[in-house]
């Protein structure tokens, strides 16, 4: 288990994670399919024909039957778009929900590295994002 608080503007989040899932997850076989960031966008949890994706370094994970990424719920801001760099800095802000992460410090890159191990041990890979340059 890995523990992580990193001091940022408001608002925070200080996260206590454990890669492994409380109850065995079924995952499906990764995908490679390109998926478009106008595609991405349309998954944001708002609309009833889509799924709700979140992107991490380029990857995109089907996060659809967590409502915590829905339109009421507390991390909506990070549904249908690739969210690596607030991830890393553990913000909840929109303006940090953005694919370029490498300019951060080794601290912020593991925690990133951590949230990536998260989502892949609970949510299905339904591909990368199309001309993703952040793996």
């Amino acid at each position: 288990m890995s523990t992580t608080s990193i001091l940022s503007s408001t608002p925070k989040l200080t996260v206590t994670m454990s890669f492994e899932p409380k109850q065995k997850v079924e995952l499906d076989p990764p995908k490679d399919d390109p998926i478009s960031l106008d595609y991405l966008s349309k998954c944001d949890g708002s609309h009833a024909d889509y799924p709700t994706y979140v992107a991490i370094k380029g990857t995109v994970f089907d996060v659809s039957g967590n409502k915590a990424y829905g339109p009421e719920g507390s991390y909506k801001v990070f549904a249908g778009k690739d969210a690596s760099r607030a991830l890393a800095q553990s913000s909840l802000k929109e303006e940090e929900c953005r694919p370029d992460w490498e300019d951060l410090s080794d601290d912020h890159k593991k925690v990133l590295n951590d949230w990536y191990a998260f989502f892949s041990k609970r949510y299905n890979v339904k591909g990368k994002v199309e001309g993703a340059t952040n793996m």
